[in-house]
């Protein structure tokens, strides 16, 4: 095998070892920052594209910003279209890896230099904490990135005779087709833009391939990386499913606009850089592939809650909707699952609680009705991820949030089992002395079924001074009815079930009180989106 085949191949690989080395230290170093950015700085799709550009500029990894983004829709933790602006800002923060090989592996050449740092990240490796061992990946992954495209350019520049221009198909329109064709191949069996594109930079810079012919080419490429991010949310989640096909859509559009792009592109080099294709092609190529990606981030921004409302029709939601959230996934993250399992909790708060109001006003409701199916399915997949669910123990603030939901979960599943009591729920409606408590609690219910997790202090006092007068109310009526009921004026019957009407209204009071108290307890201002249909993007398109 020639020795110039040699140093290409052994250069690729050594590109690709850095990236994944540099990556996993630069994750380990900034994951809890890089979710604490994502969770709060995504207000908006703009917001989120910012911080989606910066993110993946940091950690080096589209995909590791995309899959963080992920999990945070899945957890309830942002909206999908909010999830769509970190992942248009994550092409553009991928543009970064190009602009460090032109500049620093290109121009100044640093492979030899940073030889060095890779014995250095090394020691951090082994002899540093989990922190330090971090910072040495990162290190030595950074190290490893520019010697192998030290030797990828010294072992191309061997073919400089052998593999020209005229071997890539011509710069016509069915020749820059073949050459996406090319560059999206290429992507695809690397399994990673970044190394196509830094092949395409090595093979302009000496002389492979033209600048119009490696841009066609970084178009591809652009394409291609799409195909490894759907084929990874095969059997995922619907919203791996949903970001995965926003991702090839996107990249799609931005690639057609590219194509559109190249030809003025071109013409604008030649005539303002008229010297820069032959003596700094690969800057040029680098600035085209920044160029068309803010150009495809600015045009669909405005339109992202469309964009997402095409997505979401495209891709269904199947299953419980209450249960969404519920992605088996997210359990090697405990905070984003702890999360999913919070949003999970809170919408069957507003669905029970929205139920539980019209029963205790008496208005008519279905006993097999299919929300009533939905909400005792969603109790049960709940109570299986709570099953499933680890939390570490260090985590004190997981806990006491993994501890409130064992207990909202408990009394959710028990006033389900109250509001199903029709007869008693009527015999309540009958009594001139609970129906108003009734009123005043179905009134409680759709104010927290409103807001689960924004209960003040004043109004927690309100729920329990409530459930304490039920509790005063139950003992009067009982002892009231009994004596009647000895007196002759009622049967026994007719005293034994007012006296149980009465106890089952406590008993629900006692359910929203406690429900309430678990929920200042371990989801007081929780960042979470709660399922409504302002957070579903078909309902505003």
């Amino acid at each position: 095998m020639p020795e110039g085949l040699m140093l290409a191949i052994g250069g690729l690989g050594l590109f690709l070892l850095g990236m994944a080395v540099m990556t996993d230290g630069l994750r380990a170093i900034a994951d809890a920052r890089l979710r604490s950015l994502l969770a709060r700085s995504t207000r908006s799709p703009l917001s989120g594209a910012v911080t989606g550009a910066i993110t993946t500029a940091i950690v080096q990894s589209s995909s590791a910003t995309t899959v963080a983004a992920i999990g945070f829709v899945g957890a309830g933790l942002m909206t999908f279209p909010q999830a769509l602006g970190i992942l248009f800002g994550a092409n553009i923060g991928t543009t970064i890896t190009g602009w460090l090989v032109a500049l620093l592996g290109f121009k100044l050449k640093l492979g030899t230099l940073l030889l060095p740092t890779v014995l250095i990240g090394v020691m951090f490796r082994l002899f540093g904490n989990e922190r330090w061992q971090g910072l040495g990946n990162a290190i030595a992954g950074f190290g490893l990135i520019f010697v192998g495209i030290s030797m990828l350019q010294d072992g191309m520049a061997d073919f400089s005779n052998i593999i020209t221009p005229d071997l890539f198909p011509p710069d016509t329109f069915v020749g820059r087709l073949l050459l996406v064709l090319i560059g999206l191949v290429v992507t695809v069996i690397a399994q990673s833009s970044s190394a196509g594109v830094a092949m395409a930079l090595t093979a302009v810079s000496v002389g492979n391939i033209t600048l119009a012919q490696a841009a066609a080419m970084i178009i591809g490429m652009n394409v291609g990386t799409t195909i490894t991010a759907m084929i990874a949310t095969i059997g995922g989640s619907v919203q791996a499913r949903r970001t995965g096909l926003a991702h090839v859509v996107f990249n799609l559009m931005t690639g057609v606009a590219a194509f559109l792009m190249l030809t003025p592109f071109l013409r604008m080099v030649e005539i303002w850089f008229p010297k820069i294709a032959d003596t700094d092609p690969e800057l040029a190529l680098v600035g085209f592939h920044t160029l068309f990606n803010f150009a495809g981030v600015i045009a669909v921004l405005p339109f992202t809650r469309k964009f997402a409302a095409l997505i979401t029709r495209l891709v269904p939601e199947r299953g419980n909707p209450l249960t969404r959230r519920l992605n088996t996934e997210l359990m090697n993250a405990p905070d984003l699952a702890v999360a999913a399992l919070q949003a999970t909790l809170c919408d069957l708060i507003v669905a029970i609680f929205a139920r539980l109001a019209r029963s205790l006003r008496g208005d008519e409701l279905q006993q097999e009705s299919t929300d009533v199916q939905e909400i005792k399915g969603a109790i049960e997949q709940t109570h299986h991820y709570l099953d499933t669910l680890h939390v570490p123990p260090e985590k004190e603030e997981l806990v006491r949030t993994y501890q409130a939901s064992i207990h909202i979960l408990d009394h959710l599943h028990r006033l389900m089992i109250r509001i199903d009591q029709r007869s008693k729920i009527k015999t309540i409606r009958s009594m001139n002395a609970l129906r108003p408590d009734a009123d005043q609690l179905a009134q409680t219910a759709e104010t927290i079924a409103h807001c689960p997790t924004k209960i003040g202090d004043k109004k927690f006092a309100t729920i329990r001074r409530e459930y304490q007068q039920l509790k005063t109310l139950e003992k009067r009526i009982r002892r009231e009815h009994i004596a009647s009921a000895a007196r002759g004026e009622y049967d026994a019957r007719t005293a034994v079930t007012q006296t149980d009407a009465a106890r089952t209204l406590k008993r629900i009071g006692h359910h929203v009180w406690r429900i309430t108290r678990q929920l200042k307890r371990g989801y007081a201002d929780m960042p979470i989106v709660t399922h409504n249909k302002d957070d579903d993007p078909l309902s505003g398109a």
